[in-house]
Protein backbone atom coordinates (compact mmCIF):
# COMPACT_ATOMS: atom_id res chain seq x y z
CA UNK A 1 0.00 0.00 0.00
CA UNK A 2 1.17 3.53 -0.77
CA UNK A 3 2.13 5.65 2.24
CA UNK A 4 -0.47 8.28 3.13
CA UNK A 5 0.16 11.95 2.48
CA UNK A 6 -1.22 15.38 3.26
CA UNK A 7 -2.02 18.25 0.94
CA UNK A 8 -0.54 21.49 2.28
CA UNK A 9 -1.97 24.78 1.03
CA UNK A 10 -0.62 27.33 3.54
CA UNK A 11 2.35 27.26 5.90
CA UNK A 12 2.95 23.59 5.06
CA UNK A 13 4.00 24.71 1.57
CA UNK A 14 6.96 26.42 3.24
CA UNK A 15 9.37 23.50 3.63
CA UNK A 16 11.23 25.40 6.36
CA UNK A 17 8.26 24.88 8.71
CA UNK A 18 8.37 21.06 8.75
CA UNK A 19 10.45 18.00 7.89
CA UNK A 20 7.93 15.82 6.07
CA UNK A 21 9.55 13.85 3.27
CA UNK A 22 9.16 13.92 -0.49
CA UNK A 23 7.21 17.16 -0.87
CA UNK A 24 5.77 17.33 -4.37
CA UNK A 25 3.91 20.23 -6.01
CA UNK A 26 0.26 19.31 -6.48
CA UNK A 27 -3.18 20.70 -7.24
CA UNK A 28 -6.32 20.09 -5.20
CA UNK A 29 -9.56 20.34 -7.19
CA UNK A 30 -12.99 21.02 -5.75
CA UNK A 31 -11.66 23.13 -2.86
CA UNK A 32 -10.75 26.78 -2.34
CA UNK A 33 -8.52 28.52 0.20
CA UNK A 34 -10.25 30.90 2.68
CA UNK A 35 -9.46 32.99 5.75
CA UNK A 36 -11.58 31.99 8.74
CA UNK A 37 -12.60 33.72 11.96
CA UNK A 38 -12.65 31.33 14.91
CA UNK A 39 -13.33 31.25 18.63
CA UNK A 40 -9.80 29.94 19.28
CA UNK A 41 -7.73 33.09 18.92
CA UNK A 42 -7.95 36.75 17.97
CA UNK A 43 -6.38 36.31 14.52
CA UNK A 44 -7.65 34.55 11.39
CA UNK A 45 -6.81 31.00 10.34
CA UNK A 46 -6.08 29.97 6.76
CA UNK A 47 -8.37 27.12 5.79
CA UNK A 48 -10.10 25.48 2.84
CA UNK A 49 -13.70 24.81 1.91
CA UNK A 50 -15.34 22.73 -0.75
CA UNK A 51 -16.02 24.60 -3.98
CA UNK A 52 -16.64 22.55 -7.11
CA UNK A 53 -15.40 25.25 -9.50
CA UNK A 54 -12.09 25.87 -7.73
CA UNK A 55 -8.61 24.44 -7.50
CA UNK A 56 -5.58 25.38 -5.46
CA UNK A 57 -1.88 24.68 -5.73
CA UNK A 58 0.04 23.27 -2.81
CA UNK A 59 2.27 20.35 -1.90
CA UNK A 60 1.76 16.70 -1.11
CA UNK A 61 4.15 15.08 1.36
CA UNK A 62 4.34 11.65 3.01
CA UNK A 63 3.20 11.04 6.56
CA UNK A 64 5.95 8.65 7.75
CA UNK A 65 4.62 5.35 9.06
CA UNK A 66 1.07 6.67 8.67
CA UNK A 67 1.66 8.34 12.05
CA UNK A 68 -0.70 11.31 11.90
CA UNK A 69 -0.24 12.27 15.58
CA UNK A 70 2.41 14.97 15.07
CA UNK A 71 0.64 16.55 12.11
CA UNK A 72 -2.74 16.37 13.87
CA UNK A 73 -1.15 18.14 16.86
CA UNK A 74 0.33 20.83 14.61
CA UNK A 75 -3.06 21.29 12.95
CA UNK A 76 -5.06 20.98 16.20
CA UNK A 77 -7.74 23.49 15.16
CA UNK A 78 -8.33 21.58 11.94
CA UNK A 79 -10.13 18.42 10.89
CA UNK A 80 -8.60 16.00 8.39
CA UNK A 81 -10.56 15.19 5.19
CA UNK A 82 -9.80 12.52 2.61
CA UNK A 83 -9.07 14.18 -0.75
CA UNK A 84 -7.36 11.26 -2.46
CA UNK A 85 -9.61 11.51 -5.52
CA UNK A 86 -9.08 15.27 -5.85
CA UNK A 87 -5.29 15.46 -6.08
CA UNK A 88 -4.47 13.47 -9.21
CA UNK A 89 -1.99 11.39 -7.20
CA UNK A 90 -2.44 7.71 -6.46
CA UNK A 91 -1.73 7.80 -2.74
CA UNK A 92 -4.18 8.28 0.14
CA UNK A 93 -4.17 12.03 0.79
CA UNK A 94 -5.79 14.24 3.40
CA UNK A 95 -6.31 18.00 3.72
CA UNK A 96 -6.87 19.96 6.91
CA UNK A 97 -9.88 22.29 7.25
CA UNK A 98 -10.72 24.43 10.29
CA UNK A 99 -13.27 22.47 12.31
CA UNK A 100 -16.80 23.83 12.01
CA UNK A 101 -17.15 23.87 15.80
CA UNK A 102 -14.37 26.50 15.97
CA UNK A 103 -15.87 28.91 13.43
CA UNK A 104 -17.15 32.19 14.88
CA UNK A 105 -19.50 34.84 13.58
CA UNK A 106 -17.87 37.66 15.53
CA UNK A 107 -16.79 39.68 12.52
CA UNK A 108 -13.42 39.81 10.83
CA UNK A 109 -10.26 38.97 12.71
CA UNK A 110 -6.92 40.34 11.53
CA UNK A 111 -4.57 38.20 9.49
CA UNK A 112 -1.00 38.17 10.81
CA UNK A 113 1.39 39.55 8.21
CA UNK A 114 4.07 37.20 9.56
CA UNK A 115 1.72 34.29 8.69
CA UNK A 116 1.27 35.54 5.14
CA UNK A 117 5.05 36.05 4.81
CA UNK A 118 5.71 32.40 5.72
CA UNK A 119 3.07 31.09 3.32
CA UNK A 120 4.22 33.29 0.43
CA UNK A 121 7.87 32.39 0.99
CA UNK A 122 6.86 28.74 0.55
CA UNK A 123 4.90 29.42 -2.63
CA UNK A 124 7.80 31.43 -4.02
CA UNK A 125 10.27 28.61 -3.31
CA UNK A 126 8.05 25.83 -4.69
CA UNK A 127 6.16 27.55 -7.53
CA UNK A 128 7.99 30.80 -8.25
CA UNK A 129 6.29 34.17 -8.68
CA UNK A 130 3.46 32.56 -10.66
CA UNK A 131 2.66 30.44 -7.61
CA UNK A 132 2.64 33.52 -5.38
CA UNK A 133 0.17 35.21 -7.73
CA UNK A 134 -1.96 32.03 -7.68
CA UNK A 135 -1.98 32.04 -3.87
CA UNK A 136 -3.36 35.58 -3.71
CA UNK A 137 -5.81 35.08 -6.59
CA UNK A 138 -7.17 31.79 -5.22
CA UNK A 139 -7.53 32.85 -1.56
CA UNK A 140 -10.88 34.25 -0.45
CA UNK A 141 -12.38 36.16 2.48
CA UNK A 142 -9.44 38.49 3.05
CA UNK A 143 -9.67 40.36 6.32
CA UNK A 144 -7.71 43.29 7.78
CA UNK A 145 -3.96 42.73 8.01
CA UNK A 146 -2.05 43.08 11.29
CA UNK A 147 1.53 44.12 10.55
CA UNK A 148 3.50 42.15 13.13
CA UNK A 149 6.76 41.96 11.17
CA UNK A 150 8.69 43.89 13.84
CA UNK A 151 7.60 41.34 16.49
CA UNK A 152 6.22 38.27 14.66
CA UNK A 153 3.31 36.61 16.46
CA UNK A 154 2.95 33.69 14.06
CA UNK A 155 4.26 30.57 15.82
CA UNK A 156 5.99 29.15 12.73
CA UNK A 157 7.51 32.43 11.66
CA UNK A 158 10.72 32.15 9.66
CA UNK A 159 12.85 35.08 8.51
CA UNK A 160 11.93 36.48 5.10
CA UNK A 161 14.06 38.70 2.91
CA UNK A 162 13.27 42.30 2.02
CA UNK A 163 12.52 41.14 -1.54
CA UNK A 164 10.04 38.56 -0.22
CA UNK A 165 8.42 41.20 1.99
CA UNK A 166 8.12 43.54 -1.00
CA UNK A 167 6.50 40.76 -3.05
CA UNK A 168 3.96 40.13 -0.27
CA UNK A 169 3.25 43.84 0.10
CA UNK A 170 2.74 44.24 -3.66
CA UNK A 171 0.18 41.43 -3.85
CA UNK A 172 -1.55 42.43 -0.61
CA UNK A 173 -2.06 45.96 -1.90
CA UNK A 174 -3.86 44.60 -4.97
CA UNK A 175 -5.93 42.07 -2.98
CA UNK A 176 -7.02 44.58 -0.37
CA UNK A 177 -7.98 47.16 -3.03
CA UNK A 178 -10.13 44.52 -4.76
CA UNK A 179 -11.72 43.56 -1.41
CA UNK A 180 -12.99 47.11 -0.82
Amino acid sequence: MTAPAFFGYGSLVNLRTHDYTDPTPATLTGWRRVWRTTSLRETAFLSVERCAASEIKGIIAHVPGADWAALDAREAAYQRHDVTDQTGHNRPTAVYQVETAHLAQTGPQPILLSYIDVVVQGYLQVFGEEGVAHFFESTHDWQPILNDRAAPRYTRHVPVSEAEQALVDHHLTAVMQNAE
